[in-house]
C-alpha cells in the first residue's frame, strides 16, 4: 500500500505488517470505535451532585481507569489508548444527566522526562511528602487529587497488563510492567514509557504535546545498539507504532479545520541544555517515520543551527520535498537568545520546545496560553473609527503613532483582566495575591513541575513559569495599509486622508482605476522593499515594547508573538476594506506571511522582509508560512534549494518556518474525488490535516495560497 506523496515517492523500509497497521489507522478504524464510545456517564455515583469539584474529578478519573474501554490492536508494539471519544472534542470524557462537566487542558507540553528516568513512583513519592506537608490546609484537596490520580494510572496500567498477557503479547508486557512507574531501563521501555504515559493523559481528555522525542529517548537507544540489544530496524518498527498509535483519533469526515488538530508536536535536535548537540539515531528514525508513512498528527518541527549535521539538513530537506508540510524548522540560536533576553536562565531556554503548535515553551514546567487579535481589525475600528470619516490624519507619524496609543490600551486592558479574572486580593504581584479556583486538571498536574511541590494546581500558579503570550493577527495587512496611505496620501499626495477614508467606506465602488494603481505601482510586505518591510520592523519592536511593560503586573508574563492559526477565515467577514487595495470581507495573510497575491519576487524576498524586524523581540513566536511548487525542487538541486532557504532563514534571523510544497491542481482534484485522496496532507497553521478532512472554506483557504517558485 502506498502512502501519498506530492513530489517523489516513499520509500518502504518499514515491515507490511506495520505499514498495515498505519493504513488502518489513517483511514480511521480506530478513531470511528472510539468515536462510538463517548464517555463515562457518573449517573450511577451516589451523591456525585454533593461532591466538592476536585471530589467530582477524582471520581471521574478513577471511573474512566476502571472502566475505559481496552484497545490492543492486532501485533501492536505499543500498548494504551485513549477510547472514549469526548476527549477528542477537548473534553474530560465524562456525563452526568447526559450534560458535560469540564472542557480539559492543552496548549502544554508536559514532564516526560522525569517520567522516563525516574519513574512515576519518584513522583508519588514527593505527592506524599507534600500531603503531609499540606494536610489540614487549603492545600490538602489537590495533594490528596495527586495520590489519588496516581491511584487511578496504576488501576489502569494494571488492566492492561492483565489484557496484554490474557491476549499473549508477552514483549509488549515486559515492556509495559515497570513503566512508567520505575525508570525505564532500554529503549523499548522508554518508548512505552512515554506513549503509556501520554495515553492517560489523553484518555482524560487532554492534548499534551510530546516535546523532545530525540532527546528523550536517544540515551536509551544508543546504549541498546551498543550493547546489539537491539537493531535500527527492530527500533524504527517500534518507533513507528508509536507514530500509529497517535493516529487514533483519525475518524475522517468534514471537521472545519481538519481532523489532526490535537496539538500532540514533537521537536527534534538542537542541543541539550549543556549546549551539546541533541541528533541522535532516534532523530533519524522519526524522519524516517514521517518520510515512510506521512502520519501528519506529529507536526514535528527541527531545531537547527549553524552546527546542525549536514545529514540532518538533508534529510531534512528531503521529506519537505514530499508534500504534507508535517516538518517545520526553528532557527535555535535566535530562539535561546530571545528567552535569555526575556529572562529564562540559558539552561532553561535551551529545553525549549513547544505548546503543541508552535509558540515557545519550558517544557513540562509552564502553563501556556495565548491571547489572539485582529491588529488590523483594531486599525480599521479604533484608529479610523470604522471609516466614519470623523478622524482625520495630517501626517504617517500621527496615523502611526494613534495606532500605537490604541494598541497599548488593548495589551494593558487584556494584562489587567488576566489579573481580575485570575487573582484575589491587592498588593505586590507573587506576595500579596491569591489565585482564584478554577476547574481541576489534576492529570496534568502531576506532571508540570511545581504544582506539587506548591500545592497548586496547573491552572491555579503551580507551574514554575506561568505564561499568556498577546499573538497580533493580520500584522502584515496592517503593514501594508499603513505603507498604502503613506505612500497614497502623504508622499505622493494622490488624494486627501478624507477622499481614502470615503473610498474605503464605500469597498472601492467606483474607484478601480484607483485601486489597480496601488495593487500595480506599490511593492508591499514580502518582496524585499525596505520601505515597507521597516514600517513591520517598527510595528514588530512597539508591539513587543508594549508586551514588555506588561510583564508580572498581571501576575503572568505576557511575551509577545505574531500568528492567526486560520483566524484570518474567522476574521474576514468583519474586515472593512483595506488601503492596500483588497475588498472587504477579503481573507487577508495568515501568520506573518505575505498577503495572498502580494509576494511577487519569490521565496527569498519573502524570507527577507521576514527576517528585517528583530525577531528576538518576539519571544513568543513568529511564524512564516512559504508554499513552494513542486517544480521547484525536483532533483538534488531542489533539495540543495530548500537547505539553501533554511539556512538564509536562519542567518537572516527568522524564527519559525513552515514549508509546503503545493500542487493547486492536486488539491482541486481531492476536492472533487475525497476518497481517493484521504491521507493528503497539507500545512494549515500550526498543524497538519489530511486536506479532505478539511471543510470548503478551509480547502479554499488552502488553494488560495498559490505556491511561490524559488
Amino acid at each position: 500500500m502506498e502512502f501519498f506523496a506530492v513530489n517523489g515517492k516513499r520509500p518502504k523500509r518499514l515491515s507490511e505488517e506495520t505499514r498495515k497497521f498505519a493504513y488502518d489507522s489513517l483511514n480511521h478504524k480506530y478513531g470511528k470505535e472510539t468515536f462510538s464510545n463517548p464517555a463515562v456517564s457518573m449517573d450511577d455515583y451516589e451523591g456525585f451532585e454533593n461532591l466538592s469539584p476536585i471530589e467530582k474529578y477524582d471520581a471521574i478519573i478513577e471511573k474512566i481507569a476502571k472502566t475505559a474501554p481496552i484497545r490492543i490492536c492486532e501485533n501492536e508494539k505499543v500498548s494504551g489508548a485513549a477510547t472514549l471519544g469526548l476527549g477528542i472534542n477537548h473534553t474530560v470524557p465524562a456525563l452526568y444527566k447526559e450534560g458535560k462537566i469540564w472542557s480539559s487542558i492543552s496548549h502544554l507540553t508536559i514532564d516526560f522526562e522525569t517520567v522516563i528516568t525516574k519513574g512515576v513512583n519518584f513522583i508519588e513519592a514527593n505527592a506524599v511528602i507534600a500531603y503531609e506537608k499540606y494536610k489540614g490546609t487549603e492545600k490538602e484537596a489537590f495533594s490528596k487529587s495527586v495520590l489519588n490520580t496516581i491511584k487511578s494510572i496504576k488501576i489502569w496500567h494494571s488492566r492492561y497488563l492483565e489484557a496484554l498477557k490474557e491476549k499473549g503479547y508477552e514483549e509488549n508486557y515486559k515492556a509495559l510492567l515497570n513503566v512508567p512507574f520505575k525508570p525505564a531501563e532500554n529503549f523499548y521501555e522508554a518508548v512505552m514509557s512515554l506513549w503509556f504515559t501520554f495515553a492517560f493523559v489523553r484518555l482524560c481528555g487532554n492534548w499534551p504535546g510530546i516535546g523532545r522525542i530525540d532527546y528523550l529517548l536517544g540515551k536509551y537507544l544508543k546504549k541498546d545498539l551498543e550493547e546489539n540489544k537491539i537493531t535500527i530496524t527492530e527500533s524504527r518498527e517500534i518507533l513507528a507504532h508509536f507514530f500509529i498509535k497517535g493516529c487514533e483519533w483519525v475518524r475522517g469526515g468534514d471537521y472545519g479545520s481538519g481532523d489532526a488538530q490535537h496539538y500532540q508536536n514533537i521537536v527534534l535536535s538542537g542541543v541539550d541544555e549543556d549546549g551539546n548537540e541533541v541528533t541522535n539515531e532516534v532523530t533519524y528514525l522519526v524522519l524516517d517515520i514521517l518520510e515512510e508513512l506521512n502520519i501528519s498528527d506529529f507536526p514535528t518541527t527541527v531545531r537547527i543551527n549553524k552546527n546542525s549535521p549536514d545529514k540532518l539538513l538533508k534529510r531534512v530537506a528531503e521529506i519537505i520535498k514530499l508534500g504534507g508540510g508535517v516538518i517545520a524548522v526553528y532557527n535555535e540560536e535566535l530562539i535561546i537568545e530571545s528567552l535569555v533576553n526575556y529572562g529564562y536562565e540559558l539552561k532553561e531556554a535551551r529545553k525549549f520546545a513547544n505548546d503543541g503548535c508552535w509558540e515557545i515553551q519550558i517544557p513540562g514546567k509552564t502553563n501556556f496560553s495565548y491571547r489572539p487579535f485582529d491588529g488590523l481589525r483594531l486599525f480599521q475600528d479604533k484608529v479610523l473609527d470604522n471609516y466614519s470619516g470623523e478622524k482625520v490624519f495630517t501626517s504617517f507619524e500621527s496615523l502611526y503613532e494613534a495606532y500605537i496609543d490604541i494598541l497599548k490600551k488593548d495589551i494593558e486592558a487584556f494584562a489587567e483582566s488576566r489579573r481580575n479574572d485570575n487573582f484575589i486580593g491587592k498588593g505586590v504581584s507573587g506576595k500579596d495575591w491569591k489565585w482564584k479556583p478554577n476547574m481541576p486538571c489534576t492529570v496534568v498536574s502531576i506532571f508540570e513541575e511545581g504544582c506539587i511541590e506548591k500545592g497548586l494546581s496547573y491552572l491555579e500558579g503551580g507551574p514554575v513559569y506561568n505564561v499568556m503570550s498577546p499573538h497580533i493577527g493580520g500584522l502584515p495587512d496592517l503593514v501594508n495599509s499603513l505603507y498604502a496611505i503613506k505612500k497614497l496620501v502623504f508622499d505622493e499626495k494622490k488624494i486627501s486622508f478624507t477622499e481614502l477614508i470615503s473610498i474605503l467606506k464605500s469597498n472601492w465602488e467606483e474607484n478601480e482605476a484607483l485601486r489597480q494603481y496601488i495593487i500595480n505601482n506599490y511593492t508591499f510586505f514580502g518582496n524585499d522593499n525596505d520601505e515597507v518591510d521597516e514600517i513591520a520592523a517598527r510595528l514588530v519592536n512597539d508591539f513587543a515594547d508594549i508586551c514588555d511593560s506588561t510583564k508580572n503586573k498581571s501576575g503572568f508574563m505576557h511575551p509577545a508573538g505574531i500568528s492567526t492559526f486560520g483566524r484570518q477565515l474567522e476574521w474576514s467577514p468583519d474586515r472593512m476594506a483595506t488601503a492596500s487595495g483588497r475588498f472587504a470581507h477579503d481573507i487577508l495573510a495568515g501568520n506573518f506571511s505575505p498577503t495572498p497575491g502580494t509576494d511577487k519576487e519569490g521565496a527569498t524576498a519573502i524570507i527577507k522582509s521576514y527576517c528585517k524586524p528583530d525577531l528576538r523581540r518576539m519571544v513568543s513566536g513568529a511564524a512564516l508560512d512559504i508554499k513552494l511548487l513542486p517544480s521547484s525542487v525536483k532533483g538534488e538541486a531542489g533539495t540543495d534549494a530548500i537547505i539553501s532557504l533554511i539556512m538564509g532563514f536562519c542567518i537572516l534571523g527568522g524564527h519559525f518556518m513552515q514549508l509546503d510544497i503545493a500542487d493547486t491542481e492536486l488539491l482541486k482534484k481531492a476536492q472533487e474525488n475525497p476518497e481517493d485522496y484521504a491521507t493528503l496532507s497539507v500545512r494549515v497553521s500550526g498543524w497538519n490535516a489530511r486536506f479532505v478532512t478539511l471543510n470548503k472554506q478551509w480547502q479554499d483557504m488552502i488553494i488560495a495560497q498559490r505556491g511561490t517558485d524559488i
